[in-house]
Parts: C-alpha cells; sequence; structure tokens
C-alpha cells in the first residue's frame, strides 16, 4: 500500500495544481506532526508492535497530514466526501451527536465524530484489510488532532471562521488559518522540538486529559471557538499571541496524549496508565 499512497499523493499534487480548495486545515502540517509525535512518546510496546504493519513504515507523525495531502486527489470520496471527516458543526442550544449507521462504511460518515468511530471500527474488525486499516489509523490520527482545534467544532454559517478575515502583523488570512497555521509557525520552532517542549509525565494531568471521549474533545472545541470569536479583532498581535498561545500548547498536548490512550486501548488493555481511564462512546453504546 505504502507504494500506491505514494502514487496518490504525487497524484493529489498534480491534481491540485488545476484545483483549489477554500478550505482550510487543522493545525497545518506541523500541528498535526506535533500530535503524532507526542503519541508516539505515550502509546505502549504492545501498541507499537500492533500498529507497525499500518504504519507500513512511517511514523505517527509522517501518516499525520495524509488525509489533508489527499484532499485534491480524484475520485468521489475525496473530492464529495472526505472533507465531512474533518469538523462537525452544532445547532445552538444543541449538543454534538452522531450516526451510528454513519459509521459502517466510510462514504457514509457525515462528521469528525462518525470518522473518529468508523476508523476505531475497522482497526478493531478482524475483518478489515490491511489496505483498510492503514487508511482508518492515518485518519484517526489526524482526525484526533482535528478534533482539538477550536474551530473545527465552530460555526457552520462561517466555516469554522474560514470566513472571518483579520490581519496577523499587517499579513491578511482568516480566523480559522490563524489557529491552525499562524500561531504554530509563530513559535519557530520543528514539530520535534514543539512536542519534546509541550509534552508531559505529570500522571495527574494524563489521567484528567483521558477522563474523556471524542464527543467531550468537540465539545471543548466548541466552548473555546465560542470564546475565541467573541475577543478577536480584525488586527491580531503580540497581546493575542500571548494570550492564546497557551490554549494552542494545551490542545496539542491534549490531543498528543489523548491519541496515544486511544490506540492503547484499542490495542493494549494493559496499558494502564493511557488506557484505564479513557471512556469511549463506542463502549457506552454497545
Amino acid at each position: 500500500m505504502r507504494s500506491n499512497i505514494k502514487h496518490s499523493i504525487f497524484s493529489a499534487l498534480l491534481v491540485s495544481a488545476v484545483f483549489t480548495s477554500n478550505n482550510s486545515y487543522a493545525w497545518g502540517q506541523n500541528g498535526h506532526r506535533i500530535v503524532g509525535k507526542v503519541a508516539e512518546l505515550h502509546i505502549s510496546e504492545t501498541t507499537k508492535a500492533t500498529i507497525k504493519p499500518y504504519l507500513d513504515g512511517e511514523s505517527l507523525a509522517q501518516i499525520s497530514t495524509w488525509p489533508d495531502e489527499m484532499r485534491s486527489a480524484p475520485g468521489e470520496f475525496w473530492q464529495k466526501k472526505s472533507s465531512r471527516w474533518h469538523y462537525i458543526n452544532a445547532a445552538p442550544g444543541k449538543s454534538f451527536s452522531f450516526n451510528h449507521e454513519h459509521t459502517k462504511n466510510k462514504e457514509s460518515v457525515s462528521n469528525i465524530l462518525e470518522g473518529i468511530h468508523y476508523s476505531m471500527q475497522t482497526l478493531t474488525d478482524t475483518n478489515s484489510t490491511l489496505d483498510a486499516k492503514q487508511f482508518s489509523l492515518r485518519f484517526l490520527v489526524h482526525l484526533v488532532g482535528d478534533s482539538h482545534q477550536p474551530f473545527h467544532a465552530g460555526r457552520g454559517e462561517d466555516r469554522g471562521g474560514n470566513r472571518i478575515k483579520v490581519s496577523f502583523f499587517n499579513e491578511e488570512t482568516n480566523l480559522h488559518s490563524l489557529w491552525d497555521t499562524k500561531l504554530v509557525e509563530n513559535e519557530n520552532l520543528s514539530f520535534t522540538e514543539y512536542a519534546q517542549f509541550i509534552d508531559t509525565n505529570n500522571s495527574e494531568l494524563i489521567a484528567q486529559y483521558l477522563q474523556s471521549s471524542p464527543k467531550t474533545w468537540v465539545e471543548e472545541s466548541h466552548n473555546l471557538a465560542t470564546k475565541i470569536y467573541k475577543y478577536t479583532n480584525d488586527e491580531v498581535g503580540y497581546s493575542y499571541i500571548y494570550n492564546n498561545t497557551p490554549i494552542v500548547k494545551t490542545r496539542l498536548q491534549q490531543a498528543g496524549i489523548r491519541l496515544a490512550g486511544l490506540l492503547n486501548a484499542l490495542f493494549d488493555p494493559a496499558a494502564k496508565e493511557l488506557e484505564t481511564a479513557l471512556v469511549f462512546e463506542k463502549k457506552q453504546t454497545n
């Protein structure tokens, strides 16, 4: 599958030279790699051995950006359906939810929660093919990161901040891009440096992060987005960076720790510290 994936990415790059998308990607490449790298530091040896065939010679950090790289690829799934996997919207006053019927195949997934659960089910299904599990691991790593970017649970009417223009040190951008890329890149760190700086071995903090579920993650993001909408002006600068970079770092840290906890829960029941506290909607509904 590795050669097929590389060929697909090459094709996607050719296609992207002709077609452009208005959608911003959560966290940008570095942000997703940071999440993958933090997770690598916390998955158990059993989990590492189990997912090795699904990684196909790459790392969690390397595969974390694949779903974004493929969004310009030809084919109905990538052109018309895959974008729905990356975000979720909820009407004011209503909670986030997903339809279990939509998680039965990748074509029917309609939001990020359904994408996470489809990927979980595929990875634990003994009847799933190797290709399907490689696809699902790539998406799962990516979507856990997406679920922690506030504007992937933002307002539908402004497309998660994509339609809100802001000026970042006189550079025109939008609120979504500001959060997924600009605030991360402003630290001037490689993804490995960033991951090392925000990583934690605080067992109490880890346990706190893991007392959650994918639904919790998007609810947290939605609540953050609601606050950010209110205090973001047309121009952002040093004070905005000072006030919001800690939030970015916390969300990336949480995403990495929770991704590790999720993978350990799926593949290593003996991984006590990173598994026992995590609660999944999947277990709650079975």
